[in-house]
């Protein structure tokens, strides 16, 4: 077990926050530079732009807002590759008076992108730009600052969280489990109810980690315990309330209705407050405000009575301040009534109120840099972090300050300093045949993954609309391209790079899966540049083929995935594939059927490839690009 020196807590904090200025700075940055891009040539290539937009539809949405749907001005184009994620916070711009409105992708497909706005955007064509949320920013640095100056309870978990004080944990009460979870689970269910002040679940990939928590959350609950549970992102939040809701648990997913999956909107705050028994009188005294304001406002031929119009807007007023306060009452009331709160990690915090919980639950804690962490550390005696510093960071787009350490989670930085101390690690995966997930295991997790029986073996051919052959009998295949001239190229006005023979070649594997009888929405094809990414889409035929970057991919995944390695060169560079934890992402999406497309010569320069290479060689996996054509 490793240990080092305890974190000065001032000098730490100011750190962070010297690196949340570094982050805002790279991000004014390079919204300037979209700005600058008034072309489609340029600006979508970014993924953080969509141009020539027209509104299709609209609806009514939650809390006043209203649904736009967006697809291009030329309906037979597709949405170019993007960044924009539901739950991204948008501007979108008419294009022509430049007048523009807040808004929240709410859902994608395709070919249209749906945004929930407060505001009816004026204008024909529009231009949609992820934007910053500097508000989250803002709840980051207050929350800094609270941790600094915390004393009492929270000041102990701030330094045990610092390393100044050793972490503490009582001995496990009996719990009576679910029959489906496994021993290691259990025992990190067991080991994080034992946790005085910290624990980790440290879930590899398949292993059940989000199971493994919610099994956590309701044991919790069943002790009598106020949870909070969060997670960087709206998807996994979802997830856990989707698996919660299964669980029939009292839970409210708070946060913008638009970012929440539309199966879940029942459980958010917005749709338990309107169902509660004082939002009938709020809405009558909203709609006799909006009359009253309508009435003073009307010219008439009979002169009122001195003063009578301003006694109206002030009865208006006065209801509108009554049915607020009315509704804020409901709100409270909801929030009483749950056992279990649910949102991301940057939580609008005025919503809650002084609410404290007895245990805070951060699910993919590795995907948020440290500052948004200490938001629901704040409200909680205790708190469990899951996920894997095995896979993917958080995103950091300033390079200062990801070299300097912003792009080291907390959780990593725990696991680096009490190691097993306040952690314990999942060990069976269900997910991938055991030759899909055995290199990653040796890899990254000490070879201790084992593969359940249910999946061990399970391949392609196994399932009933897929034929056997040789394709889909095996669960691994790497297609070798050195020597075939598949050279990588920059791409034509940009930055990024391509490699078209590649591309084709992946894209015909694709269609072979296809014609084998395995339904393209099943397949995935993951490729680390997003220039391969924007070839692939513009040459794929198929439209429930997803295709995107390893990032999109994160916490997913397929019955067959095809990976495009891309780089290929005379001088051994490997870029972006350099990024071992990126690629162990990438090659544990698969369930039956994994191909790896790529250049040996290239990527062998590289002992992680070379590894790779020689574990592929092993189980029989290797194949040439020649013996294909």
């Amino acid at each position: 077990m490793r240990r080092r020196n305890p974190i000065q807590a001032e000098v730490h904090f100011q750190r962070l926050s010297d690196w949340l200025k570094l982050e805002a700075d790279a991000e004014a940055r390079q919204i300037e530079e979209r700005r600058r891009r008034r072309s489609a040539s340029d600006a979508e290539k970014s993924g953080e732009t969509i141009l020539d937009l027209v509104i299709t539809d609209h609806e009514p949405g939650l809390g006043g807002r209203t649904q736009l749907t967006l697809v291009k001005r030329n309906r037979t184009l597709r949405l170019p590759w993007n960044r924009l994620r539901v739950g991204s916070p948008v501007l979108l711009s008419d294009d022509d008076a430049g007048e523009s409105r807040n808004g929240v992708v709410s859902a994608r497909r395709r070919d249209s992108i749906e945004v929930s706005v407060d505001q009816w955007p004026e204008g024909e064509r529009f231009r949609l730009d992820l934007t910053p949320d500097e508000i989250t920013r803002k709840r980051q640095k207050s929350a800094l600052k609270l941790a600094l100056d915390a004393r009492g309870r929270m000041g102990q978990l701030r330094d045990v969280l610092l390393a100044d004080r050793e972490p503490i944990f009582a001995t496990p009460a009996p719990c009576e489990f679910s029959s489906s979870l496994n021993e290691s689970q259990r025992e990190a269910v067991d080991f994080a109810l034992s946790a005085q002040d910290a624990a980790i679940i440290h879930g590899p990939p398949g292993t059940g980690k989000t199971t493994t928590v919610v099994e956590l959350i309701c044991q919790a609950v069943g002790r009598g315990q106020k949870v909070l549970a969060c997670a960087p992102s709206n998807t996994a939040v979802d997830n856990l309330v989707d698996k919660l809701a299964v669980a029939q648990q009292k839970v409210v997913r708070v946060g913008h209705p638009a970012r929440v999956d539309q199966r879940l909107q029942e459980f958010t705050l917005d749709a338990q407050v309107s169902r509660h028994e004082a939002m009938k009188i709020v809405r009558e005294m909203l709609r006799e405000a909006e009359h009253l304001f309508r009435q003073a406002g009307r010219f008439t031929r009979a002169k009122p009575a001195p003063g009578a119009k301003q006694e109206m807007r002030r009865d208006a007023r006065q209801l509108k301040s009554d049915a607020k306060l009315l509704e804020r009452q409901a709100v409270e009331s909801v929030l009483d009534a749950a056992d279990i709160v649910c949102a991301t990690t940057t939580f609008n915090e005025d919503l809650l109120g002084d609410r404290t919980f007895d245990l805070a639950v951060i699910d993919e804690a590795c995907q948020s840099t440290e500052p948004g962490c200490w938001i629901p550390i704040l409200r909680a005696d205790r708190v469990v972090l899951a996920g894997d510093h095995c896979q993917l960071p958080p995103t950091v787009l300033s390079d200062k300050a990801a070299r300097d350490g912003f792009s080291t989670s907390l959780l990593e930085r725990l696991v680096e300093h009490y190691g097993d101390t306040i952690t314990r690690r999942l060990n069976v995966q269900y997910r991938m045949h055991e030759f899909i997930m055995q290199f990653s295991s040796e890899q990254f997790y000490d070879g201790s993954l084992v593969a359940d029986e249910s999946v061990q073996l399970h391949v392609l051919k196994d399932l009933p609309t897929v034929s056997s052959s040789t394709l889909t009998s095996e669960p691994v295949t790497f297609i070798d391209t050195a020597g075939a001239d598949w050279s990588e190229e920059i791409e034509p006005d940009g930055e990024s790079k391509r490699n078209p023979d590649e591309g084709a070649f992946i894209l015909r594997k694709v269609q072979q899966l296809h014609e084998a009888g395995l339904s393209p929405k099943d397949i995935a094809v993951i490729a680390p540049y997003a220039a391969q990414v924007r070839w692939l889409r513009e040459y794929s035929d198929a439209d429930d083929l997803e295709i995107d970057t390893v990032d999109g991919f994160q916490g997913r995944e397929k019955e067959a995935v095809l990976i495009s390695c891309v780089r290929s060169n005379t001088n051994n560079e490997i870029g972006f594939l350099a990024d071992t934890r990126r690629m162990n992402v990438a090659l544990t999406r698969a369930r039956r059927k994994l191909i790896i497309v790529g250049d040996s010569a290239t990527l062998g320069g590289h002992d992680f490839y070379a590894a790779m290479l020689g574990y592929l060689e092993s189980i029989d996996a290797y194949q040439t690009a020649w013996s294909e054509m």
